[in-house]
């Protein structure tokens, strides 16, 4: 059987090397089996880290690398030098690595910048493995439309979305979908300490091994916000239709709620491994991963706690810009991205990110702008600048 022929855009992100992780294993598990390896690597694509990223491509024999930043590029190719590599830089050669020969494209890249190679991989025809989740919620309508035009297939790997993917049998009989949360590193801490919180612990999940972006959005329950926007999309389901149930033990990834009662459930250890190889394989059966089994006995309790949105005001935003509609979504996801890097550098306090958030979305609102769903990528453009400029004169009012 030929070997998928898997890109990797971000491949040295947290992601990304679950993902190298995943395919290094069951190719050598195959082999031990007297098959073929199951996948190849045709592009490899990161951002600065030309050390990792040249590496990765010379272990896994890529065909292509891609350092998102030009100025690294005569380092990269000098380190791929003889290897057989093809080293190549700059955003417009990611896009078109996403849009070459590929049968799953994996979408890695943090945040908004991943959008242009992730649609440009659908508009190609590509399946689509998105772990993205900031490209859904930033162009949902854009991202299916393309898929919907191509024939492409987009392939959910965030844990909890792979969960819902996973179960979600009979739309007609759904009742809701339930995602869950570990509730973060400050899960337990009274809601009058929070203001005092540094990137240090905002940082310090304490189930998942994160980059510091996504680690913080967790810290606010933000992570969780985006996730049920992307479910929105995703899955084609209103937002009053999406709960968020917190679950500190991360075993239970989401839940699929029926109207005759049943609910079903996808469970494992809390180990990305699994969402990627699931995503990696879909629809041919599944590939054997190194993910340690979970062991229902040693386990003997699951606990599950209701979201404190006083405490936690991130969903409650996220579903109240689905309600509002438009780029509602957009805007928010551009006004969480300029209010983390603001408390990464020290600009503004942990409480003032949902905070700028919340205003960010109140000002645009009032003002009208960007009512309808962007229909095209310049379009987007126009609002992230605008709610951007936002944001920016909000955090500028921050007291720290």
């Amino acid at each position: 059987m030929k070997p998928k022929r898997i890109s990797v855009l971000g491949s040295t992100g947290s992601v990304g090397q679950s993902t190298l992780s995943v395919i290094a294993h069951a190719n050598k598990e195959a082999v031990i089996a007297g098959d073929g390896p199951v996948f190849e690597i045709g592009a490899l694509a990161a951002g600065q880290d030309v050390e990792t990223l040249s590496e990765q491509a010379i272990l896994t024999g890529a065909k292509l690398a891609i350092v998102s930043d030009q100025s690294k590029y005569a380092e990269l190719k000098d380190r791929l030098d003889g290897t057989g590599v093809e080293a190549a830089a700059g955003d417009a050669a990611i896009e078109a690595a996403a849009a070459g020969p590929s049968d799953r494209v994996v979408a890695a890249i943090v945040g908004v910048a991943g959008l242009r190679s992730t649609l440009a991989a659908l508009k190609a025809g590509n399946d689509v493995a998105l772990a993205n989740k900031e490209s859904m919620v930033c162009a949902g309508h854009l991202l299916r439309q393309a898929a919907a035009a191509s024939g492409a297939r987009i392939v959910p790997m965030d844990s909890e979305h792979s969960a819902i993917f996973q179960v979600l049998h009979g739309r007609n009989d759904l009742e809701k979908l339930i995602v869950t949360a570990s509730g973060g590193p400050f899960l337990d801490t009274p809601a009058a300490e929070l203001a005092d919180m540094t990137v240090r612990q905002a940082r310090a999940h304490p189930r998942w091994s994160m980059g510091l972006k996504i680690s913080i959005d967790s810290s606010t329950l933000m992570n969780k916000a985006l996730e049920v926007i992307e479910a929105a999309y995703l899955f084609d389901v209103p937002g009053e239709q999406i709960d968020v149930v917190v679950h500190p033990q991360s075993i239970v990834h989401s839940l699929v709620s029926y109207r005759d009662g049943s609910v079903l459930a996808q469970l494992g250890e809390p180990d990305m491994r699994t969402p990627v190889a699931y995503a990696l394989a879909w629809p041919d059966r599944r590939v054997c991963t190194a993910v340690n089994r979970l062991d229902l006995a040693a386990l003997s309790r699951l606990d599950f706690q209701a979201v404190d949105h006083e405490k936690f005001p991130a969903i409650t935003l996220a579903k109240q810009a689905l309600i509002m509609g438009g780029t509602a979504p957009l805007i928010l996801n551009c006004a969480n991205e300029a209010a983390v890097a603001a408390f990464i550098v020290g600009k503004c306090g942990f409480l003032d990110i949902s905070s700028v958030v919340h205003d960010t979305l109140e000002v645009m609102s009032h003002s009208g702008f960007g009512s309808k769903s962007p229909n095209s990528l310049s379009e987007i453009d126009a609002v992230i600048a605008q709610a951007g400029q936002v944001a920016k004169q909000l955090l500028a009012k921050c007291k720290v």
